[in-house]
């Protein structure tokens, strides 16, 4: 009996069931990448239907956003100096202050806004 297990049969059946199985296997792999690929496409789609960008530009801007703030955060230690060593020296430090804290967006926009009016101004006339 112990003969038995270390005997293989050659029966033509069931090579023929191994044959089918096998490539009944290789089918089935082949349908599941495909599926993937199509599933992969479609989600594609929908992030690029709803504008949403990829990891690798998150990631490329948060590094961008964590520098602007290590040097905004650099550049406010150096005017509090600059403030300091002002009011040492006998200067009035709030002027430097507030200048500091307005941003050249904002002034932009506030030189704008005068232009505008200006214009407005004139053209009620």
């Amino acid at each position: 009996m112990g003969n038995l297990i270390g005997m293989q049969t050659n029966n033509p059946m069931f090579e023929e069931l191994a044959r089918l199985m096998s490539g009944a296997m290789g089918t089935m792999a082949g349908m599941r990448e495909e599926a993937e690929a199509q599933m992969r496409q479609q989600i594609e789609r929908v992030f690029r239907r709803l504008d949403m960008v990829t990891r690798e530009d998150f990631e490329a801007v948060q590094e961008m956003a964590a520098t602007a703030r290590a040097e905004q955060e650099a550049l406010a230690e150096r005017v509090a100096a600059l403030e300091t060593r002002l009011a040492e020296l006998g200067g009035d430090a709030a002027p430097a202050k507030a200048k500091a804290r307005r941003s050249p967006k904002a002034a932009s926009s506030a030189t704008t806004r005068k232009r505008g009016a200006s214009a407005d101004a004139s053209n009620e006339d």
